[in-house]
């Protein structure tokens, strides 16, 4: 029955969408903080900027595993207000109280909290409200905004060294800019339902009514009501497709989740504080740019393959990491070289990573959709965090080795769900991707 109901687009929709693309924009400002803010403290020896780069990824996955189960339970719309309040104050902060290292620390701690809790929020809460046949797309073209938080950063990073060479002038850009995208995401969200599917899932059918009647108007709120109570009957259509087991669930998203981190974290924000301190900020521009540009392909995203573009991507990614490893000893001494590996390598990983980060917050039931994605978020990100202090003292060549074999992990991940897993691509509804 479900499976002809067809949702139309709303202004609801319209609010929605934007909501969770700004809050992955902050996201990734915020975490990009980390190799700009190293210049903002003179003379910083190399073990306080591994804490600073290690100290991005530590708070965001703190805040994800407080977020993950906290939205299971109070619901994904009050925990989008929490970190909303959090990047307030965080923000505020930035701007008038970060003088010293132990500051910064601090009010980075606050904000990278609420950005770990914000974005996996945000992939919880996307693949729930969505309509069916918009569900890849919208979510793809959100999770790209990641790309342009990176962006604006890093230019904001080298416009005010250029203009202004005063570190307080840049904190205080940064900081204004951060509170800007916020006010706006606020009037967003004050625009967006709680998930409806969320709702009843934990038997509020009466505040579920009255939350799509509201949103979605007199018309389509009941059209959306009955698709999100429709997760048992449309599971008749799910019986026709391969019961993936969990092993191969958890497989799959921990090990691309683990490359997608770790491998993007050591070229983006590791690569320029350890080996280019002069060129930390036009790394992130970059490779975030060409990222932001790249994932326009995410328009097409419901009539692709998810499987198949998760293989194109790691696969590809994998291939530019051995040539960058095999050729590192003459782009070290010419960067015009590495700009255009760089470039490659980030065409590939930003498929492999819209994709990854599409497919791992997918394949959950809807009780523990936010638990399991922030467990698999936890435990990749934490991972890379171990292999910042890993290459501390590494060689350059040894680093792009080392990337290189992480990239191997992600692809061998692509390709078990290649081979084991569902298609959640293609236009098919988030009840047979999660195969409740």
């Amino acid at each position: 029955m479900n499976s002809t109901v067809q949702e139309r687009w709303t202004r609801a929709d319209s609010w929605s969408f934007w909501a969770f693309a700004l809050g992955f924009l902050l996201e990734n400002y915020i975490f990009s903080m980390a190799p700009i803010a190293n210049g903002w403290v003179s003379n910083m020896p190399k073990s306080l900027t591994s804490l600073l780069l290690a100290w991005a990824p530590l708070w965001l996955i703190i805040g994800i595993m407080v977020a993950g189960p906290v939205s299971d339970r109070v619901g994904r719309k009050n925990t989008f207000y929490l970190t909303m309040a959090l990047y307030g104050i965080g923000g505020l902060g930035l701007i008038f109280f970060s003088h010293t290292y132990t500051t910064l620390l601090i009010f980075l701690a606050l904000l990278l909290f609420a950005s770990g809790g914000e974005m996996n929020t945000i992939m919880v809460a996307s693949h729930e409200i969505m309509p069916r046949q918009h569900r890849s797309k919208t979510i793809m073209l959100a999770l790209n905004f990641i790309n342009l938080g990176g962006v604006i950063l890093g230019a904001l990073a080298l416009l005010t060294r250029s203009f202004n060479s005063s570190v307080a002038f840049q904190k205080a850009t940064v900081g204004v800019a951060l509170l800007i995208v916020l006010i706006v995401l606020l009037f967003a969200r004050v625009n967006t339902p709680e998930s409806l599917r969320w709702l009843i899932r934990k038997g509020d059918r009466e505040r579920a009514e009255a939350e799509a009647l509201k949103y979605y108007g007199p018309e389509e709120g009941p059209v959306r009501l009955r698709l999100a109570e429709g997760a048992h009957e449309s599971s008749a259509a799910s019986s026709q497709t391969p019961r993936v087991s969990m092993a191969v669930r958890w497989y799959t998203t921990l090990t691309i989740s683990f490359a997608g981190s770790a491998g993007f974290g050591l070229m983006t924000y590791v690569l320029g504080p350890y080996y280019f301190k002069n060129d930390a900020a036009l790394i992130v521009f970059i490779a975030t740019l060409v990222g932001f540009i790249s994932g326009f392909f995410g328009f097409w995203a419901d009539r692709w393959s998810r499987k198949m573009l998760l293989l194109i991507g790691y696969a590809g990614t994998f291939l530019s990491t051995v040539v960058i490893y095999f050729t590192v000893g003459s782009w070290a001494k010419n960067l015009a070289l590495f700009w255009v590996l760089l470039v490659i390598l980030n065409l590939f990983t930003n498929i492999g990573y819209l994709t990854e980060d599409t497919l791992k917050g997918e394949v959950w039931p809807t009780r523990h959709r936010g638990t399991y994605t922030a467990l698999v978020r936890f435990i990749s990100i934490g991972l890379y965090i171990v292999t910042i202090y890993i290459t501390q003292n590494f060689s350059l060549t040894h680093t792009m080795l080392f990337n290189m074999f992480i990239w191997a992990i992600g692809l061998s991940g692509a390709l078990v769900w290649y081979v084991k897993g569902h298609e959640t691509g293609r236009g098919v509804s988030i009840d047979h991707a999660s195969l409740e």
